[in-house]
């Protein structure tokens, strides 16, 4: 399926950090998969921070840290080329530090993907700087892997709905879903005591308020139905104390967990918002944090 074409996927190149751990290893093969199905490039990125190191290092040191990020480089690819050996792979030693070694590489339609931990060159890519650095200034979705790389596919892709302005997002979740060829469900997540105050008085106002969440949800699977043909899409509204915990339970029985990633405007503020940086921290799946920015 080609880029432009009504109800398809974008497409658009794969970038992915490694680092030599096991957790990277998993996000390579991941990412592999992501552009076998998009028939795009993969981008292998070593983000050495060669610039910093100049400043205290020796030149043999050096020197000694660029060689062995080209052989992590090769190595990563072979991993890769075993599995899919006619993917187009790319193998990209940095000078720079992780993150912007990383975004360097992205472009409109495409991705970036990483583990959810690290060591080495990538040593920052523990949760908390390099991945969840990318996923806050990133201008593309970013997939943070996770969960057991062996388990069965379950042939969903789950979206978690706020409200009715996820609809800029949940297009590209859509999107994800057809090139998987699985079934999307939208699940939301609503809590009594935020919705109506600390006193719950009234059973009907209960009752309108999920009604509304349901009919909301309805709404924009009818929206998704009518924009991409064939996607098949189910809606799931949950009510509970914490979003985040139910979202982190759903993500057992799902391919992909997608999410929002909500920033102020303007540059106003930082982070991915509260559901998502729980969400890559504990999700038993990989998240794919799509940015959105916020209205003032």
């Amino acid at each position: 399926m080609r880029n432009g074409e009504a109800g398809t996927p974008e497409v658009g190149t794969v970038v992915v950090g490694v680092d030599g751990s096991s957790e990277s290893r998993s996000a390579a093969l991941w990412a592999a998969a992501e552009a076998n199905r998009r028939d795009s490039e993969l981008y292998i990125v070593y983000g050495a921070d060669l610039d910093r190191l100049a400043i205290a290092l020796s030149a043999e040191t050096v020197e000694s840290s660029r060689e062995a990020g080209r052989a992590l480089l090769v190595d990563a690819a072979e991993v890769v080329r075993e599995r899919y050996p006619k993917l187009r792979v790319v193998r990209k030693l940095s000078r720079r530090e992780p993150v912007d070694a990383l975004l360097g590489y992205v472009a409109p339609g495409g991705c970036v993907v990483v583990g959810n931990r690290g060591r080495g060159g990538f040593s920052a890519l523990l949760l908390g700087s390099v991945g969840l650095g990318v996923a806050t200034r990133s201008e593309v979705p970013v997939v943070v892997v996770r969960g057991d790389p062996d388990r069965p596919d379950s042939g969903t892709v789950t979206a978690a709905v706020h409200g009715e302005t996820d609809l800029r997002w949940l297009r590209h979740a859509a999107r994800e879903t057809l090139l998987r060829r699985a079934e999307l469900r939208l699940v939301s997540v609503w809590n009594v005591l935020g919705s109506v105050g600390g006193v719950v008085t009234m059973l009907d106002d209960v009752d309108e308020l999920a009604q509304r969440r349901l009919q909301l949800v309805a709404g924009l699977a009818e929206v998704l139905r009518s924009e991409f043909p064939g996607l098949t899409v189910h809606t799931d509204v949950k009510s509970g104390r914490s979003a985040s915990g139910v979202l982190v339970e759903a993500s057992r029985g799902t391919d992909l967990l997608v999410v929002g990633g909500r920033r102020r405007a303007r540059g106003l503020g930082s982070g991915v918002g509260r559901v998502a940086h729980a969400l890559i921290h504990h999700a038993h799946c990989p998240v794919e944090v799509v940015p959105v920015e916020e209205e003032r």
